[in-house]
């Protein structure tokens, strides 16, 4: 049985999936693949099937409608927790998070590290092809997360992922009712506030080539409210609070 279970969440992803599929068996062949398909009207989901089909590493977890993305991942948490896995993996079927990236953190979460970050913002990463204001959100986002939650985590909203197991355990993933960018930042934060080992490994991020980004102004707006009233109330209700493990993690 494989270690480590890679969720894929997907809307609309018909014309990259079975590339960035064919690229995560490549890079990572003893991984098993689930993709988590909310009912794409392009047909991404029988695509899916037909992918399971042909290879028995992946599989097509189908929602009955879209439900956001922290839903997806939870939903495939669950999998991962039922099928007995070590490591899970969160990554875009979009091609912005490079397979290759992932022996690397899967060994970082191997070393110890209860959250391994792809991250575009420590010495080593960058991102490829986004416009000003895009950088300029991400960036702003990821400094006021850090102010507002006292965070050492250089990029809490990044989306590509290593978590080990145990460590999701340690969460009452039912508490978590976020979406999109602030889904990430409040799993990370959870896990960095309870004392949780975190390591963030430079990536490439190259923006999506296919398809549109899922991104828009109320996933923003979202994230920005609910940092803020996270902010406070921890300022209120004092936890203890882990240090982000930087050996071997390029970061600064």
């Amino acid at each position: 049985m494989a270690d480590t279970l890679i969720i894929v969440p997907t809307y609309n992803e018909i014309d990259g999936l079975e590339r960035i599929m064919a690229r995560i068996r490549s890079a990572v062949p003893d991984a098993d693949v689930l993709i988590v398909d909310d009912s794409s009207p392009d047909g991404t989901g029988e695509l899916g099937d037909r992918l399971a089909a042909a290879d028995p590493a992946i599989r097509v977890l189908h929602r009955a409608g879209k439900d956001g993305l922290g839903q997806a991942y939870l939903a495939g948490f669950e999998v991962a927790r039922s099928g007995g896995y070590l490591f899970v993996v969160e990554m875009d079927a979009d091609g912005s998070h490079d397979p290759e990236s992932l022996p690397a953190m899967i060994a970082l979460a191997a070393d110890g590290a209860d959250l391994v970050i792809g991250s575009r913002w420590v010495d080593g990463g960058s991102v490829v092809n986004w416009p000003r204001m895009r950088k300029a959100i991400s960036r702003t986002g990821n400094w006021y997360s850090g102010v507002m939650l006292r965070s050492r985590i250089r990029d809490i909203t990044a989306g590509f992922r290593v978590f080990r197991a145990g460590a999701l355990r340690d969460l009452d993933l039912h508490a978590i009712s976020s979406q999109g960018y602030c889904f990430q930042v409040e799993m990370a934060w959870r896990l960095e506030r309870t004392g949780h080992r975190i390591a963030e490994h430079p990536i490439t991020f190259v923006e999506r080539e296919t398809g549109q980004s899922k991104m828009h102004t109320g996933i923003v707006v979202e994230a920005l409210l609910r940092v803020t009233a996270w902010g406070i109330a921890a300022t209120l209700r004092p936890q203890k609070k882990g240090n982000p493990d930087r050996s071997g993690a390029g970061s600064n």
